[in-house]
């Protein structure tokens, strides 16, 4: 991205920011997720790095936000309640650790690779004043310097100490503090400051219960924890508070004027002390060594997050060494010393690329959006449906907007929203196709019908049959590929013809009905295996016309003898056959005229060049069927029956690889028929032509 086209970018992204935070912060209204705007965030906070002479003052990388509202008195806090910056994946985190240690390399020191993560909740932050031990004030966060006197709202939460424990010396001992260490806390608590930072929360039962209770009285239901706290805490009126059954977990303290590092060593012990002190602490942060420790602890809790009492939305990564805290100090609005490593987020935002039409059983036409990929919901997207033209004119879409996307659980994702504040004035509008895009027949939309349809009604049934049949044991015989999932598949778009089965994407397939991420990868695994094929196998795939698996065998035989290498690309294979007239192909044993004209016309079809393109283009390799010589070569073999050692597919290319072929029929020039357990009428009609039988084990001898 040149500077011009950034420079205007971010000037788009603060503003759309800024409003989005305002609406939050000081209106209490959510006008797009949280998760969202992180990923809007992100985005600025990427282009800045890429362009650090672009940064503002005013943009909101560099500051907290919010601002105190008029109704409560504004506090002046004794230090910034400074926000954190936000990691994303296990590289961010690398980054930032290898960020700290050159910072701290510099001034010839070296951290130890000890970190305290805590489970990241997801309220509303406040600060807690106590002087000689007593609660005498709290605050919001507010704009990290002054933030609104919410005391009396505060009080009301029973998990909050009005007046702060003692702890004994032999408590304090036990947490790591030393006799000079001890004197100083047990004095604040006596005659000094301490302030205590933490989350103020609803938990979930709270919210469940307090909405059956509002929907009985017809009150206007709370639309998320993270609202329900804040929401709580801006009230004026105590008593609303008070019935919101709030709860307060510490997670920082503030000593007086020394630092963290002067009193307690470890942030480790600091989780512990606040809890001696009378707190709630979350008694699932854990001490990790090392990233290795951090990504298995996010992981854990990312999969596990569902089963705990109150939501969260990531981990936060602390140093848990203190005395660090002042030498690392802040980097723009936030501290180096500490990260927010957060879980995917269920909204994010994206590029939407472009819009596909697929068409289904019915001949229905539904539009497909194509994304940049990113990562939402655990995984990376890439696709998503959009319905209709009519959902696509309601959320106003134009090709190249900012969208958001969304998705939770392993529902498919959906585009929500457009953000048309970002457009440039290149996006472009989204129309109807006139013809379909599968066999270019007419298109049309009956009355008052949303669906745009295809009038050809083999259109959709003829693709199913060929790409079923190209996937099918006898073809390429692609585990996974059934007959379902490859309508679901010609359902969603991501495929009209056999080479799209080369091009899919665990993205493209996460967040479909039925594949979570096991199966996806399970499927583009088997997919990869058949990346080089038998060309015999290939050949009778493609279903040409008249050409069965005996003809396939014969043709790929005769095509081999006139490329020499073992493998081929699928363009040197259609150059190779187009070279072959019309009396070639009929020379041919088992391809008599009907069937040579068949070839002749499927080679020189257009329809061929663009299809054998897109194999090309995918990567496929054809292998060659191995010249006379094996020692079963010129033998003709046909099985019956089921066999115990191998499957009927496998016994076929070991003769074939053999040099053999193998029919469907008996008859007189038959060379073998091998007979497994409940052999049907082939049996019989073999031992009436007098064919030669063998068994399993005889079989077995002659392909050693």
């Amino acid at each position: 991205m040149d500077k011009k086209i950034a420079k205007n970018r971010i000037e788009k992204l603060k503003q759309e920011i800024d409003y989005h935070r305002r609406q939050y912060h000081v209106y209490d209204r959510e006008s797009i997720s949280a998760a969202a705007l992180d990923s809007l965030k992100m985005e600025l906070f990427r282009l800045e790095n890429e362009f650090p002479e672009l940064i503002t003052a005013d943009s909101p990388t560099q500051r907290v936000g919010g601002e105190a509202l008029a109704k409560f008195q504004k506090v002046v806090h004794t230090r910034p309640m400074i926000s954190l910056y936000d990691a994303f994946s296990e590289e961010d985190m690398r980054d930032w650790e290898k960020r700290n240690i050159n910072y701290l390399a510099d001034r010839g020191e070296v951290p130890a690779s000890l970190y305290y993560c805590e489970l990241k909740l997801d309220g509303l932050a406040a600060n807690l004043r106590y002087e000689n031990g007593v609660f005498v004030q709290g605050a919001t966060r507010g704009d990290g310097k002054v933030g609104e006197d919410i005391t009396l709202n505060l009080r009301t939460i029973e998990s909050l100490p009005l007046r702060l424990f003692e702890p004994t010396e032999k408590e304090l001992a036990a947490l790591g503090l030393k006799g000079e260490e001890i004197k100083k806390l047990l004095s604040l608590l006596k005659g000094g400051v301490i302030e205590v930072r933490g989350e103020t929360i609803m938990s979930k039962q709270t919210l469940a219960d307090l909405n059956k209770q509002y929907a009985l009285e017809g009150r206007p239901l709370l639309a998320n924890t993270r609202n329900g706290a804040a929401g709580s805490l801006r009230q004026l009126d105590p008593k609303v508070a008070a019935e919101r059954r709030l709860e307060f977990y510490a997670y920082d303290l503030i000593l007086g004027d020394y630092e963290r590092g002067e009193v307690v060593g470890s942030r480790a012990a600091a989780d512990k002390l606040v809890e001696l002190l009378g707190f709630k602490r979350v008694t699932d942060n854990k001490l990790c060594r090392g990233l290795a420790e951090v990504f298995a602890f996010q992981r854990h809790w990312e999969e596990k997050r569902d089963k705990l009492p109150f939501f969260i939305d990531g981990v936060v990564v602390k140093y848990d060494d203190l005395s660090l805290w002042p030498r690392l100090g802040t980097v723009g609005k936030a501290p180096r010393y500490m990260m927010a490593y957060k879980f995917s987020a269920e909204q994010a935002t994206t590029k939407l690329i472009d819009v596909v039409w697929q068409v289904g059983r019915t001949g229905t036409l539904t539009p497909t959006a194509i994304l940049e990929p990113i990562k939402v919901g655990g995984v990376t997207v890439g696709r998503s449906t959009l319905h209709n033209l009519d959902e696509i004119e309601r959320l106003g879409l134009r090709l190249g907007d900012t969208v958001i996307i969304e998705r939770a659980g392993d529902v498919i994702p959906k585009v929500v929203a457009a953000l048309p504040n970002l457009r440039t004035g290149r996006e472009k509008i989204i129309h109807a196709p006139l013809h379909c895009p599968r066999c270019g027949a007419e298109v049309s939309r009956a009355g008052e019908d949303v669906a745009y349809r295809c009038l050809n009604k083999n259109c959709y049934a003829v693709a199913l049959r060929r790409l079923g049949h190209f996937a099918s044991k006898g073809a390429l015989d692609i585990e996974g590929l059934g007959p379902k999932i490859v309508e679901q598949l010609v359902d969603e778009g991501l495929l009209e013809d056999a080479a799209d089965i080369f091009s899919l994407r665990r993205e493209d397939l996460i967040g479909l009905e039925g594949f979570a991420e096991k199966k996806a990868d399970k499927l583009v695994a088997a997919i990869k295996l058949r990346q080089a094929v038998p060309l015999s196998r290939f050949l009778f795939a493609l279903g040409i016309l008249h050409i069965g698996e005996e003809s396939a065998q014969t043709i790929a035989a005769y095509l081999s003898e006139s490329i020499s290498a073992a493998v081929c690309r699928p363009q040197e294979l259609l150059q190779t056959a187009k070279n072959h007239s019309l009396d070639d192909w009929s020379a041919l044993a088992d391809v008599g005229p009907v069937v040579a004209a068949s070839l002749l016309a499927f080679w020189h079809s257009a329809d061929t060049a663009e299809l054998f393109a897109k194999f090309e283009k995918s990567g496929l390799k054809l292998l060659l069927s191995l010249p006379a010589g094996g020692n079963l070569s010129g033998k003709t073999f046909v099985l019956t029956g089921s066999l115990s050692s191998l499957t009927r597919q496998e016994a076929k290319d070991k003769i074939k690889a053999k040099g053999g072929k193998t029919k469907e029929s008996v008859s007189r020039s038959l060379d073998y028929l091998v007979v497994g357990e409940e052999p049907g009428s082939k049996l019989k009609e073999a031992e009436k032509l007098g064919v030669k039988i063998i068994s399993e084990e005889e079989f077995l001898k002659l392909i050693q």
